[in-house]
């Protein structure tokens, strides 16, 4: 299939009470996207990922770490990782997040 589509991303997941969940959506041999959603409070330790990264704010908001920089990451929010960057994140409210994932050449 030459492309991939998704009406709205917001409602690829459920957001659960107590709980992050998430759902690849999309996956090729260079890029994996996924939908997180996360519950108040709920969040990622601070981690490192082998690939680029890229992180978009669908709704809800987050704190976020990257680096050791901290960041208010609400509706609209973009960030690029590079590889190897440390990250965290908590839910300050109910928050759905497009992750990317995207392999080097």
């Amino acid at each position: 299939m030459p492309h991939a589509m998704l009406s709205e991303v917001a409602g690829a997941i459920d957001i659960q009470v107590g709980a992050v969940v998430s759902r690849v959506i999309f996956r090729d041999d260079r890029t994996e996207v996924t939908v997180f959603g996360f519950d108040t409070r709920e969040g990622l330790s601070e981690h490192r990922a082998s690939r680029s990264a890229i992180v978009q704010i669908v709704k809800g908001r987050l704190e976020f770490f990257a680096d050791g920089e901290q960041l208010d990451a609400g509706p609209g929010f973009w960030l690029h990782m590079e590889p190897g960057t440390p990250h965290s994140l908590t839910a300050r409210e109910p928050t759905t997040m497009l992750l990317t994932l995207i392999d080097a050449e």
